[in-house]
């Protein structure tokens, strides 16, 4: 699924400048964003975990289970991104079936990336 193309035209985007942050750790959570423009390092307890690209989610493990952010994400370059609230993040779990398999999809192999930390 191509979450670029999904949101492209999204009136909901926001920018951050580099070395911004986007969500702390530990902070609550009620929007994800896919990231349109830039790079966004996603961190835990101060440790870079991953680059995050064009087309990837960041935050929605908080609208999943309405808990704490686990990670940090900072811009590190200039971004672009939309944002999408829980209403929405519902709306399309229920309208394109697809969506809540790339979710899915997505959660799993940061998993098994985990695993592979371990």
């Amino acid at each position: 699924m191509n979450l670029l193309e999904m949101f492209e035209r999204s009136n909901d985007d926001k920018t951050f400048s580099a070395e911004s942050w986007l969500f702390h750790e530990g902070t609550p959570g009620d929007l994800m964003y896919v990231l349109l423009e830039g790079e966004v390092e996603i961190s835990v307890r101060g440790q870079v975990l991953w680059l995050a690209q064009p087309g990837d989610l960041l935050g929605e493990m908080a609208l999943i289970d309405a808990k704490s952010r686990s990670a940090s994400a900072q811009a590190r370059t200039d971004c672009r991104v939309a944002a999408v609230d829980e209403q929405r993040f519902l709306d399309m779990v229920a309208r394109v079936p697809e969506f809540s398999l790339h979710v899915m999809s997505v959660l799993a192999e940061r998993l098994r990336g985990m695993d592979k930390r371990v």
